[in-house]
């Protein structure tokens, strides 16, 4: 049955609604990036573009890295953008627009993030690079969606258990990355983490300015966390939603993560730029050989 116009909503030029883009836009290989203004941080290496749209705080960017075609688009912060932007590409690629159908043979894209995030551990150093071979999401975006048999409930009720969580916050879940692109990513000089996808900026990663915390303990509760030799490494805002969404859907996805922070020793990068960066070109060279 074709989907109605209030589900799948379609541009007056048949862009797809918030991503403003047609399906010849998008490349099978796409990286995902918070800030608008960085995706001409990672296209100024690009040979070539082809595409350059935005609306809103999707932004998006379509060329060429040797030889290899890349789309480059701007998630915005948090796991709400994401739910928008994951099903918008997966129906660029798996729904014809025409019949408003889903399409017989279904296509998978690499979706590659490539953001900031602060460590929650202290041998993790400032401006080194994290891959996340887990992700536990505090944000309640998979909860929504028929996704249990994708959740690792093992990990995520031991982290219930340990933490003492609150029953008025989310259930928390885990996913696992894409086995086969956290392989090709990794390098020897990288971290392996298990990354805390969290609902917010300040008080769900434990910041407090005016308003007090309901729990002012929950990061060294987090840090503290083990489970057959995994420990959570770093918070952000996105993972755990590409993470899950790019299962259900049947993408594969890897979040690389620039460590700025280290939140246990109060510091903060003084070469912020320069780490996002090489984590730029760094992720580039390994997308050339997908």
């Amino acid at each position: 049955m074709p989907f109605s116009p209030s589900e799948l909503i379609l541009n007056a030029d048949g862009s797809i609604y918030h991503l403003n883009l047609l399906p010849q836009d998008l490349a099978p290989i796409v990286i995902t990036v918070g800030d608008p203004d960085r995706v001409e941080h990672v296209t100024k290496h690009f040979d070539t573009i082809r595409v350059k749209k935005q609306k809103r705080e999707f932004k998006a960017q379509t060329g060429t890295y040797k030889g290899k075609e890349i789309t480059v688009i701007s998630t915005g912060i948090g796991t709400d953008n994401i739910d928008i932007v994951l099903n918008e590409l997966d129906a660029l690629v798996n729904i014809d627009f025409n019949t408003r159908s889903v399409k017989e043979n279904l296509q998978s894209l690499k979706i590659i993030r490539l953001g900031t995030s602060g460590a929650i551990q202290p041998e993790i150093e400032i401006d080194s690079i994290l891959i996340s071979q887990f992700a536990i999401g505090f944000d309640s975006l998979l909860q929504f969606y028929d996704s249990k048999h994708i959740q690792n409930t093992k990990i995520q009720n031991a982290f219930i258990e340990h933490s003492k969580w609150a029953v008025e916050k989310s259930q928390p879940y885990v996913i696992t990355a894409d086995e086969n692109l956290l392989t090709h990513f990794t390098e020897t000089n990288y971290h392996i983490g298990f990354t805390a996808t969290n609902v917010g900026f300040y008080a769900p990663q434990g910041r407090m300015l005016r308003a007090k915390l309901q729990d002012d303990t929950l990061n060294s509760k987090i840090a503290s966390f083990r489970y057959e030799g995994l420990k959570i490494t770093n918070l952000e805002m996105e993972t755990s939603g590409i993470y899950g969404l790019s299962r259900l859907l049947g993408h594969h996805a890897i979040s690389i993560n620039a460590i700025l922070a280290n939140r246990t020793l109060g510091t903060f990068s003084r070469n912020a730029d320069k780490t996002v960066d090489f984590m730029i070109k760094s992720a580039l060279e390994r997308i050339k050989s997908l």
